[in-house]
């Protein structure tokens, strides 16, 4: 095991991405943005923020299991290819910073605006919250742009659900440079920091996130929701070959096997999702799918074909995982040391953005 040495700072843009500390990491989560994260730390000031805060707006009697489960997501991240000499981990409720940031950016939100933001809604129904959730489930989308704006980042890769976070993130950067920067409301985006604006307004990412579904079964409208840890639909990058055999011999398939797009993907089916996905011979994916429709190959030669695939794919991170599991002293001082740094860029904006608002009584 390599002792992990201080991280020194490269002159590169910065970049930040997030997570809410959930356990383990599944397919999906490598899907959705791990496997970018990965190639883009070699070109990037990367930082990932464990969102430890926003873990606490559903379910704050949970606080307790935080750090367990921060544990295990920081192990797959670093099985999965995550440098910690290229990449800053850092814990959200170490940055006292974030959480000064959230009230002061709060200011220059109307309330009727966060309350529009969709994915709100998609959270109280996804999680079956009804009337039942805190205020700091609804302040949590003003926490993002915090957490965003702490670090002045010139990119934030994210799963689509989250660009309206993003969006509401720009509004507020505008909003700040116009009435603190003096930035004519007029400029172009591209132009703010030229024109004495604090915050650059982050440019619409490139669509690199996308969604598995889970391996089933179904939900009442009869179409499969997204790989989930909460709807126990997913296959874990840490599985066993045993366990990554089990999920798939009895994971759901369509019956009907005929629904299929306009580019030749099959479906609601998360066997030809996850062939897709992770099978490296394209040609065979291709003449199985067709030989699939026409009732010419079984679900269980499909499924077996699948199952050497995910296993082979898994191994190197599940060996990867045991070694840093064995040292958690280690990992837990990368940790330490990815959110001193990140306290650092954070604790500048804060003090710039005080002086900004003129806030700086003392100096």
């Amino acid at each position: 095991m390599e002792k992990f040495i201080p991280m020194v700072a490269l002159h590169k843009p910065r970049l930040l991405t997030g997570d809410t500390p959930t356990g383990r990491l599944h397919l999906g989560h490598w899907i959705g943005t791990l496997q970018s994260r990965i190639a883009l730390q070699d070109t990037h000031s990367s930082y990932i923020l464990i969102a430890d805060l926003h873990a606490l707006t559903t379910y704050p009697e949970n606080a307790h299991c935080l750090k367990d489960k921060i544990f295990e997501m920081v192990l797959d991240y670093l099985a999965a290819g995550i440098d910690p000499q290229k990449t800053a981990i850092f814990i959200q409720s170490e940055i006292p910073a974030i959480a000064e940031l959230t009230y002061l950016l709060s200011m220059l939100l109307p309330y009727s605006r966060v309350l529009r933001n969709p994915t709100l809604k998609e959270e109280i129904q996804f999680k079956n919250l009804g009337d039942h959730y805190s205020f700091g489930f609804l302040l949590y989308p003003v926490g993002q742009v915090a957490d965003i704006l702490a670090f002045r980042p010139e990119r934030v890769p994210v799963g689509a659900d989250q660009i309206p976070h993003l969006e509401m993130t720009k509004e507020v950067a505008r909003r700040f440079n116009q009435m603190y920067c003096g930035v004519d409301p007029h400029a172009p985006d591209e132009k703010s920091i030229e024109l004495g604006g604090l915050f650059s307004i982050l440019p619409q990412e490139p669509s690199i996130a996308q969604r598995l579904v889970g391996i089933g079964p179904p939900n009442a409208s009869g179409t499969l929701p997204k790989m989930s840890k909460s709807l126990n639909n997913a296959i874990f990058l840490s599985d066993t070959p045993e366990i990554i055999k089990k999920k798939v011999m009895g994971m759901y398939t369509d019956p009907n096997r005929i629904r299929v797009t306009d580019c030749g993907a099959i479906k609601n089916n998360p066997l030809w999702d996850l062939h897709d996905a992770f099978n490296p011979d394209s040609q065979w994916v291709a003449k199985a799918k067709a030989l699939y429709q026409t009732g010419q190959i079984s679900d269980v030669e499909c499924k077996k074909k699948l199952i050497d695939v995910l296993v082979t794919f898994t191994e190197p991170m599940r060996e990867q995982r045991a070694q840093y599991a064995n040292h958690p002293k280690a990992v837990w001082s990368m940790i330490k040391e990815g959110t001193a740094k990140a306290n650092q860029v954070a604790q500048e904006t804060l003090m710039q953005v005080k002086s900004k608002m003129h806030l700086n009584y003392f100096r």
